[in-house]
């Protein structure tokens, strides 16, 4: 009973990810690790200190699906700028794998810390950069190798947090003048390889603590897994549309208001 409750839950949760992730470029992590953690404690489905680290894992791997479906929406809409693309991802696919290791090996409190004061440190970014006039100013693209470095960096974080990369990879694209829509186009592309190569990460690093007869591969429920993927791929090419439709500055808005809601729910939970 407690398994398709949670299948339900994740359904729901899901069909609102799925939008965010196509709208915002986002994964939709950010929206998915507080509230499936809150799930997993409501139902007993763990013990409280592996709660966190779950939700990350399988926040993650949805991020794969959601991402995918949202990346080929972007690409039909011409929102991918594939010459900077593969730069990135060599970055943000190192980054995320030597974090899937890493982050199974610290205490589940510390990663919630890390969780909340990374989201709220994105959030106020984004809010005080969603109140700014437009300026002219322009920043070149730094050379291929910086950009890597600095991708490696956002995806290493990317993936300890449980995020397909845009509240990250966003901010930094756009501080180099990228056009806002193909800095999301951008990071929904780059999502799948943070999901994909994190998620090797926690499922290789969990496999001693969980069994894949009570449902998880790794540290991956697969429970909840396949109910936010069975919406949120249909739903994230109706959020990548919606970009097309609706101005920067109500994106940049929306952005720093998803990033402070959930930064809140985290901190005070």
């Amino acid at each position: 009973m407690n398994e398709l409750l949670l299948i339900i839950y994740c359904a729901l949760l899901g069909s609102g990810v799925g939008f965010l992730a196509g709208l915002l470029g986002i994964g939709g992590g950010l929206v998915i690790v507080p509230i499936l953690s809150i799930i997993l404690l409501h139902l007993a489905i763990l013990p409280p200190e592996q709660v966190v680290i779950v939700a990350i894992a399988t926040s993650l791997a949805s991020i794969l699906f959601t991402s995918t479906s949202s990346a080929i929406a972007h690409h039909k809409n011409g929102n991918v700028p594939w010459s900077l693309a593969p730069w990135i991802m060599t970055g943000v696919a190192l980054g995320a794998l030597i974090s899937g290791f890493l982050t199974a090996l610290l205490p589940g409190n510390v990663v919630r810390i890390i969780f909340a004061v990374s989201v709220t440190l994105i959030a106020f970014k984004m809010f005080y950069s969603s109140t700014q006039k437009e300026t002219t100013t322009t920043r070149n693209m730094p050379n291929n190798f910086v950009l890597t470095f600095l991708t490696t960096i956002t995806g290493g974080l990317s993936a300890m947090i449980g995020i397909g990369g845009g509240a990250l990879l966003v901010p930094l694209l756009t501080f180099f003048s990228l056009d806002m829509k193909k800095a999301i186009g951008c990071a929904s592309a780059c999502g799948i390889v943070i999901a994909l190569f994190g998620s090797i990460g926690y499922v290789s690093s969990g496999i001693s603590y969980l069994s894949i007869t009570d449902g998880f591969a790794g540290f991956v429920y697969l429970p909840a897994l396949l109910g936010i993927v069975c919406t949120s791929w249909f739903t994230a090419p109706l959020g990548a549309k919606a970009t097309n439709y609706l101005p920067v500055p109500i994106i940049k808005k929306i952005f720093s208001a998803l990033l402070l809601a959930m930064a809140t729910n985290m901190v005070l939970s």
